[in-house]
């Protein structure tokens, strides 16, 4: 059974930092995050692929950095400069080229506020 475990997230002031990681149970080709804020739909945060190439939202781009160790079967999300807009659950997930986002975690809780 495909496991992904999330952790980093938590309460933090506006302008300030924070590191999620995800620590999967096996290899895949694509290891990426998205975010649910109150009342609102998911939504797309940034993506990588096995060959490190990397996609963003708009919303985030410039001030998140997506990375992934392939030994260690885990991808991070380094969050600079973050925003009260960017309070929200933060979901790892993992797939395959044709369906990149097959696998989901159980999220971890972003808050930004002062």
């Amino acid at each position: 059974q495909v496991q992904l475990l999330e952790s980093g997230g938590g309460l933090v002031q506006p302008g300030g930092s924070l590191r999620l990681s995800c620590a999967a149970s096996g290899s895949f080709f694509t290891m990426g995050w998205s975010r649910q804020a109150p009342g609102k739909q998911r939504e797309f945060v940034a993506r990588i692929t096995g060959g490190s190439s990397t996609n963003y939202a708009d919303s985030v781009k410039g001030r998140f950095t997506i990375s992934r160790d392939n030994a260690k079967n885990t991808v991070y999300l380094q969050m600079n400069s973050l925003k009260p807009e960017d309070t929200a659950v933060y979901y790892c997930n993992a797939g395959e080229p044709r369906w990149v986002d097959k696998y989901w975690g159980q999220g971890t809780q972003v808050t930004v506020s002062s």
